[in-house]
């Protein structure tokens, strides 16, 4: 274990670290990906998985996670290189590193897309467009080169200008302003969808549980969504465990950061699904829904631009609150590792990131590409290797002695070490051998 310095910071409080940790687990995956998801995978069968996932299966790899975090207070390469040198493990924190730039570097480009939709949507340049002009208008606006790679450019800037002012001062502080402001939005549009007429079917579809529905395919998508939507195995929740207190409860730290994420992604899909049936769209559109689809609903309600708005302001604090814990992954490697300055850091991390998504943002089928590999394969192999590690390698007794220094009344030891021995190792690598053997079903 190593000493923080001035370049690394702790949390100022327990609500400090929740809020960041719930803002880096919740971001596009919750708001677009989840509700299309759930729509294309059968609604409420899609949802009941995905919440199985999440406590049977996440929130175990969660906890397994801040735990080498907060004790080593360091990076996921140095948790690895702490906890057992001079082994291979170091290439699992270094996987987590890797993925995270990866992510952030497609992350940007999409994120940049809500904030020209933004724009977009309440200067009215939807209005009275037909269904395949707004497509037309999609496929346009994807296809500028200059606005896509430009506003890319711009929410990078953002999140490293927040990244600047380091854990205090730069992500406890904006995480304490943004998610508030984006709970208050999402509440806003969930308020307004569930009014609109025929928006009950909608919420039938997605709360009612259909058996017929649940497939190998719908079980891995459900379980695929919940590591991408807590930000699982790329190291973002192990480098915001570094930044914790010894004073501070893990588990249920652990836990509001995985009901806050949890409820936000739920309450997306009230927000969504309504609106979708109540116009007689299609719930099964898949990423589009909210590009294509979405903009001819707000085209025939009332208000119907400032409702837009809303919703792709709140995708942009969204994807900026995601962002920032995911490039704050590779600037804590390069602090910890290489001992640079924070603004070094955070300049070379955030940089990297945006010329590596250039390519994303002129080629669609690189954006897919690069999603598929580090957005899936990569942060299913990360939380495996974190499951083995912590329960076979560094071993459960170790993990019980760190949660009893904010916790010395843990009384599930047993329950916890089956779950991160057992359950959680099984069910993630059943869940790579599906998609190895089956690559072209996502």
């Amino acid at each position: 274990m190593i000493t923080n310095g001035s370049e690394r910071g702790l949390w100022s409080s327990k609500l400090g670290f929740i809020l960041a940790g719930a803002g880096s687990a919740v971001g596009l995956g919750n708001i677009w990906r989840f509700p299309t998801t759930a729509g294309q995978y059968g609604g409420g069968a899609f949802v009941f998985v995905y919440l199985a996932s999440v406590i049977f299966i996440c929130l175990a790899v969660m906890i397994a996670e801040l735990t080498l975090g907060r004790h080593t207070e360091r990076n996921p390469v140095g948790v690895y290189k702490a906890l057992a040198p001079g082994t291979a493990w170091k290439y699992l924190g270094l996987l987590g590193v890797i993925t995270g730039w990866g992510i952030a570097s497609f992350y940007s480009v999409i994120a940049g897309w809500t904030l020209g939709y933004l724009f977009k949507t309440a200067t009215g340049a939807f209005s009275g467009l037909s269904p395949a002009q707004i497509t037309g208008e999609f496929t346009s606006f994807t296809s500028n080169h200059v606005a896509t790679i430009g506003l890319h450019g711009v929410f990078m800037l953002i999140t490293m200008s927040i990244l600047f002012g380091g854990v205090k001062g730069g992500i406890e502080r904006w995480s304490k302003i943004l998610m508030p402001v984006l709970l208050i939005i999402l509440i806003l549009l969930v308020v307004r969808a569930v009014t609109l007429e025929g928006g009950g079917k909608g919420l039938a579809f997605y709360l009612k549980p259909n058996l017929e529905n649940v497939s190998l395919k719908s079980i891995a998508a459900a379980m695929g969504q919940a590591f991408f939507s807590l930000s699982l195995g790329m190291g973002t929740m192990i480098t915001y465990g570094s930044y914790l207190s010894k004073k501070d409860n893990l588990i249920s730290s652990a836990s509001w950061v995985v009901t806050l994420d949890t409820s936000i992604a739920l309450l997306a899909g009230f927000a969504i699904m309504p609106a979708i049936f109540a116009f007689g769209l299609n719930p099964q559109s898949g990423p589009g829904l909210i590009f294509i689809v979405l903009p001819n609903m707000f085209n025939k309600i009332l208000l119907g631009n400032l409702f837009g708005a809303g919703f792709f302001l709140l995708l942009a604090v969204a994807a900026v609150t995601s962002l920032i814990s995911i490039v704050e992954v590779p600037a804590a490697y390069f602090i910890d590792e290489l001992k640079f300055s924070r603004k070094r850091a955070v300049w070379i991390a955030g940089g990297g990131a945006f010329l590596a998504g250039i390519p994303a943002a002129l080629y669609g089928n690189f954006l897919g590409w690069m999603n598929k590999i580090f957005g899936q394969y990569s942060l299913i192999i990360g939380s495996l290797g974190v499951a083995l590690f912590v329960g076979w390698k560094w071993g459960t007794a170790k993990v019980e002695a760190e949660i009893r220094d904010g916790n010395p009344d843990f009384q599930n030891a047993k329950t916890y070490a089956f779950f991160i021995r057992f359950f959680a190792p099984v069910s993630i690598l059943a869940l790579l051998i599906f998609l190895v053997l089956f690559p072209g079903l996502f």
